[in-house]
């Protein structure tokens, strides 16, 4: 398994082809996960691992990628440190009791690992069945305490930001608290079996350069560091992050992932030392078989695809992409 194009091309080693795998290729728009929603809310359907199990490996055989991603949810960590979350339909992550005050942070609980042992039967079933590696991974702090704060997802994060702003001496006591957190769940997966992790940091371009250097950038690196001895590539992934990438990119991993915003060329001028993951926009999945091969080729020219480099979207899945589209892409990936 050391030797799959995707950790070769985590390591930065020459690959025969192309790796690829897609953010939210685990569910949303294929067949047998909407099959499985007809019966299980998504929460549930995380906690069932032979279920579980069947969602995160139905892309790799659908597909034909070259990773796993688990099938979990960002919100399950926040969920094991003692928060009441539900998902709502069109909405997402609802926490009705935030985290919006000072004094709430008390209410975060120690991560423990025995409180994710599905996760980690999950990972152990993939591992006895899956012939490509499986990639395991959390939200980062920042969007972590961004769902914590706002109560549901937002759009302007202006909750979050002022209580940055105006407690940072609390904002740092979350942030250290939930990075605590994010280390002890990233480990509990590394030793069920997962064979890469990736941080992701959805939300997190919303700062400014200096925000993110001074309030979150120290957080992901001590998160960075602590995995360093789990020994498997380490992912780091936001959005709308060019305006910070040099910083965001200034952390102990092996691949930077970038959205669609940013050009492959600039993004690897910025990224040093690192692998490449990215960056097609997902909405292109959508358009015309000849408009998604421009695209594609444009991409690929940017970079040197064999070597350092790993075909992905510039964030997750869109739900109306069709499977044989996104299979004739993977293909095409491959062929070139």
């Amino acid at each position: 398994m050391s030797e799959s194009i995707f950790l070769k091309a985590c390591r930065g080693e020459a690959v025969e082809r192309t790796p690829v795998w897609f953010m939210r290729q685990a569910g949303r728009s294929l067949p047998g996960y909407r099959k499985l929603r007809e019966k299980h809310d998504v929460l549930s359907l995380t906690q069932i691992p032979e279920l579980a199990a069947q969602v995160s490996r139905e892309p790799v055989d659908l597909l034909g990628v070259d990773a796993a991603i688990l099938f979990a949810d960002i919100m399950l960590l926040p969920i094991a440190m003692g928060i009441d979350v539900r998902i709502v339909e069109g909405v997402g992550p609802v926490i009705d009791q935030p985290l919006d005050q000072p004094e709430s942070i008390s209410r975060l609980k120690a991560f423990s690992s025995d409180r994710v042992g599905y996760l980690q039967e999950t990972i152990r079933i993939l591992r006895s069945t899956l012939s490509v590696p499986l990639i395991g991974f959390s939200g980062a702090p920042f969007t972590l305490a961004s769902y914590l704060i706002e109560g549901k997802p937002s759009r302007t994060w202006v909750k979050t930001k002022r209580f940055m702003l105006e407690h940072p001496d609390n904002w740092d006591k979350l942030m250290s608290i939930l990075s605590d957190g994010v280390i002890g769940y990233l480990k509990a997966q590394v030793d069920a079996g997962a064979q890469a992790l990736q941080l992701f940091d959805s939300w997190v371009g919303c700062l400014s350069p200096e925000q993110y250097r001074t309030q979150v950038l120290p957080h992901v690196q001590r998160i960075f560091v602590a995995l360093k001895n789990s020994k498997v590539p380490r992912l780091h992934f936001g959005t709308h992050t060019a305006g910070l990438l040099k910083d965001f990119s200034n952390v102990d991993c092996e691949v930077i992932g970038v959205d669609w915003r940013i050009s492959l060329s600039d993004a690897k001028r910025q990224v040093e030392g690192k692998s490449l993951q990215g960056n097609l926009d997902p909405v292109t999945l959508l358009a015309p078989w000849e408009t998604i091969q421009r695209s594609v080729d444009g991409l690929l020219s940017e970079v040197d695809s064999k070597k350092g480099y790993i075909f992905n979207l510039g964030h997750g899945m869109p739900p109306e992409a069709d499977d044989k589209v996104v299979k004739k892409l993977v293909e095409y990936v491959h062929s070139k």
